[in-house]
């Protein structure tokens, strides 16, 4: 078991590949096959390729404010590559990879950040909840889901994803309690991406790691290297396994950096300095994997060229059928949180009509 053998109370950090893309935990690594391996990488260009590709449609003005994945791509593909079909995924707002690797349309994601309700419109055949913005209110939502399938004696797992800053939030501790006393089918994933926008990991506990708060929820935490994908792949297939059977939640710590920006309303020079930044450009979770591939013989120039293009493809067709989504109606406003309107929503919705002359 990885989560027996790495202690975060020690400090210990789970790793399968090395900086330089070396295999250094040969126990533990995965025997996934040369398609998945390309799968995983595909999946990571079309992240990249995508947030690239939002940052300039925000920037002409075509998009709203949106959360940049760049440096994130190993957590959110490994984690969410190791998921079944039959297991949840309750994301937080930076969670483009995991979205791409469980199959939700791009559409969906552009449309999202342009401002439709509908781009949260999961299809049904996808098990994934809506994205919660205020930081870690998804997390009693998931653990309130972990219970019902216990109840219901259902035999699935559910990740939910929040940031190193959803830790200070009271909604991530009652959470965890309640996952520890039920034991419930969860896998947190903490992305430590080291800032609560401009409020680094240092001012906002004083534990060791983040992963040994689970300990005090009496389950297992784990500290991962968030840019190794093979490492996030190992220890989330481990603790779905886990969930599934019955055995209770596990909290993954995945230790990674935001390289760009909180958002594109932030600006991170105010609070990290550029030397910050290029220590973590250096451990890009994207090269860090190709250097795997290329020793393999799997990665080449070719096959770089072939995915770049193809997901270039896949973003401009995502992009054209989202803006040639018809604008939202007003009514969208009021019709999506409840079944039947409240009289109050009902009230002002007619008000708005009134003032809308009618729309």
């Amino acid at each position: 078991m990885i989560v027996e053998k790495f202690n975060p109370l020690k400090g210990e950090m789970f790793q399968i590949l090395s900086e330089e893309g070396k295999v250094v935990s040969k126990e533990f690594a995965p025997k996934l096959k040369e398609k998945d391996l390309k799968s995983m990488y595909y999946n990571m260009i079309l992240t990249r390729v995508a947030d690239e590709k939002s940052l300039k449609l925000q920037r002409q003005g075509r998009m709203g404010t949106f959360a940049p994945n760049i440096g994130h791509e190993a957590t959110q593909v490994g984690s969410a590559f190791a998921m079944d079909e039959k297991d949840w995924m309750f994301p937080y707002f930076r969670d483009l990879g995991a979205f791409i690797t469980k199959g939700l349309p791009l559409k969906n994601y552009f449309l999202y950040w342009m401002g439709y309700e509908e781009g949260m419109r999961i299809p049904e055949n996808l098990r994934i909840f809506t994205v919660n913005i205020p930081v870690a209110s998804h997390l009693p939502h998931s653990v309130g889901f972990g219970m019902a399938a216990n109840i219901r004696k259902e035999k699935f797992a559910i990740v939910s994803y929040f940031g190193d800053g959803a830790t200070s939030e009271g909604d991530f501790h009652e959470a965890l309690n309640f996952a520890g006393i039920f034991k419930t089918p969860n896998v947190f994933i903490c992305v430590n991406n080291q800032y609560a926008i401009s409020v680094p990991r240092s001012r906002q506990t004083a534990s060791k790691t983040l992963a040994q708060k689970a300990l005090s929820y009496g389950f297992e935490g784990i500290q991962v290297d968030g840019n190794d994908i093979l490492a996030m792949y190992a220890v989330t297939r481990e603790a779905l396994s886990k969930a599934r059977k019955g055995n209770g939640p596990t909290l993954i710590e995945a230790y990674t950096y935001r390289l760009s920006d909180h958002t594109t309303s932030d600006d991170a020079r105010r609070y990290r300095s550029e030397e910050e930044v290029k220590y973590w450009m250096e451990r890009d979770p994207i090269k860090r994997f190709k250097i795997f591939l290329a020793d393999r013989g799997i990665w080449s120039e070719e096959l770089e060229e072939e995915f770049i293009s193809k997901a270039s493809e896949e973003v401009a067709k995502a992009v054209e059928e989202a803006e040639a989504t018809p604008p939202p109606k007003p009514d969208e406003v009021f019709v999506y949180t409840y079944s039947e309107l409240t009289p109050h929503l009902e009230e002002q919705l007619r008000e708005l009509r009134e003032i809308l002359g009618g729309e």
